[in-house]
């Protein structure tokens, strides 16, 4: 079964979601489709997770967000943004995912996990949430190695190094020692990252200062058994016992698929996305980014705050190559 639209977005994030209100309002046939739940990688943070951003700067289209607090956490973003969705029945097709892109003369060939598109345009808002940075290093694999973290409570009692000195990984520090964890960080660098939300960073240093969470500065593991784990660090190898690994380092788009879309990337580690910053186009015609995919490596660079606006730049785009 093939399906015809003007306008396809993969990814139904929040960015995703903004380019669909802005082809709504223009009554352009279009589709979102998303290869989990709805605003997937929001769905996957931290259950108690705190935005750095007020709800105003989360907002899209201008449609209020109401937070009890003025940081929402992400329940309340969750919610928003499912209103959003569902009470301007945008056209979002959840549990469908994009195996491949296809430049065939005008037009563009998508084969989806369930069907193919014929579609004018696309706009790739994937984020970046799916794939870690792995520390590739031995017994990675074991069960008790995870790089994705959800809540403390499994980790009560337990002797849990976390990896990475992120706001991620300071949050789920703090959380898992608060629930009874035995909490040693792992952190690559000299100190807690710069990026460490405010209000949260004192915490951590206190903690690690009066010893309740030990940290290895300029140190990364070298080796994961069943029952303990070696690091690296200024003073020499280490080996201790430990029950979990929660190795927040980070994550990266999916490169391959950008390039066998036909999108150039930079030969630098920043592997950025060749666009045109004032229309969002890439370069391929008619295939566009939105949203933290623009950043390549410097996944710290886009976020909704900031990106937001690139729905209306590709809408305005697209509008003018219709005119």
């Amino acid at each position: 079964m093939t399906t015809s639209y003007k306008v396809l977005i993969i990814g139904a994030g929040p960015i995703g979601i903004a380019c669909a209100l802005e082809c709504k309002k223009r009554n352009w046939d279009y589709v979102v489709l998303e290869k989990g739940a709805l605003t997937n990688s929001l769905f996957n943070y931290p259950k108690n997770m705190s935005f750095f951003s007020t709800s105003e700067k989360l907002e899209i289209d201008a449609i209020p967000f109401i937070s009890t607090n003025p940081k929402p956490n992400r329940d309340e973003a969750l919610e928003y943004y499912r209103r959003v969705a569902t009470s301007n029945k945008i056209n979002i097709h959840l549990y469908e995912a994009v195996k491949g892109i296809k430049n065939v003369d005008d037009h563009f060939i998508v084969t989806s996990s369930k069907t193919e598109y014929h579609v004018d345009k696309i706009i790739i808002a994937s984020g970046f949430y799916d794939i870690p940075k792995l520390l590739d290093v031995p017994g990675e694999t074991l069960p008790k190695v995870t790089h994705y973290y959800n809540e403390a409570h499994p980790y009560a009692m337990q002797d849990v190094v976390v990896v990475g000195a992120s706001n991620s990984a300071v949050d789920a520090a703090l959380e898992i020692w608060r629930k009874g964890g035995k909490v040693t960080m792992v952190i690559r660098g000299t100190e807690i990252g710069d990026r460490v939300k405010y209000w949260v960073k004192p915490d951590i240093i206190n903690r690690i200062k009066e010893g309740s969470i030990k940290a290895y500065y300029n140190s990364e593991i070298k080796k994961v058994t069943e029952t303990d784990i070696t690091i690296a660090t200024p003073d020499g190898d280490i080996t201790f016992a430990n029950n979990f690994v929660v190795a927040l380092t980070g994550y990266r788009p999916n490169f391959k698929f950008l390039i066998d879309a036909g999108i150039h990337l930079s030969d630098d580690k920043a592997q950025l996305p060749e666009y045109d910053p004032e229309t969002m186009e890439t370069n391929v015609h008619g295939l566009y980014l939105a949203g933290v995919i623009c950043g390549g490596m410097e996944t710290h660079k886009w976020f909704i705050e900031n990106s937001r606006v690139h729905a209306k730049l590709i809408a305005a785009h697209i509008e003018k190559l219709d005119a």
